[in-house]
């Protein structure tokens, strides 16, 4: 049975469900494009009280949703992103880049790559956002999702979330 990777790099079964309360999502991806994928967590109530109050997982999501909303005006890549899918744990953004055309002897052709960007709340009392972004298109990304998660890092930052050991 094929594995894919999942957002803390642990393999799930192909065709395991989505997202659920008690497991991490089924993320797109294959162990041969793990060199290009970005994966990290944050906490959005770190330790140090850089926020003053906690918040809750709701409003983490909606900060969530807001700083992707935002950074989409910056367009790092310019990649055009829009939200793909969410669910009550479970946030997806597919990032569109500007589309390509070229000619091949008498014809034209266009290519649009799309990368993914996926956030995930695991259940339980931990503050926890994992993230991961990943080029669906393979190798060579020019660097287009370390940078898109540095600004979407950036921006959570402004907003007093912490980044918490790597997976």
């Amino acid at each position: 049975m094929a594995a894919r990777v999942v957002c803390c790099c642990l393999p799930v079964p192909a065709g395991a469900a989505a997202s659920s309360s008690s497991s991490p999502p089924n993320l797109k991806g294959t162990n041969k494009s793990r060199e290009h994928t970005r994966i990290g967590r944050r906490n959005y109530n770190p330790k140090d009280g850089r926020r003053g109050k906690p918040i809750s997982k709701e409003e983490a999501m909606k900060e969530l949703i807001e700083v992707v909303s935002m950074v989409t005006k910056t367009k790092p890549d310019n990649f055009s992103p829009h939200i793909a899918e969410q669910t009550d744990d479970y946030v997806r953004v597919e990032y569109e880049s500007p589309i390509f055309g070229f000619s091949f002897l008498h014809g034209y052709s266009t290519v649009q790559f799309v990368d993914d960007v996926e956030f995930w709340f695991p259940p339980g009392n931990k503050a926890i956002v994992q993230y991961r972004s990943a080029s669906r298109s393979g190798f060579v990304d020019f660097n287009a999702n370390k940078k898109r998660v540095k600004e979407l890092r950036l921006a959570l930052q402004r907003k007093g979330w912490a980044s918490e050991s790597n997976l």
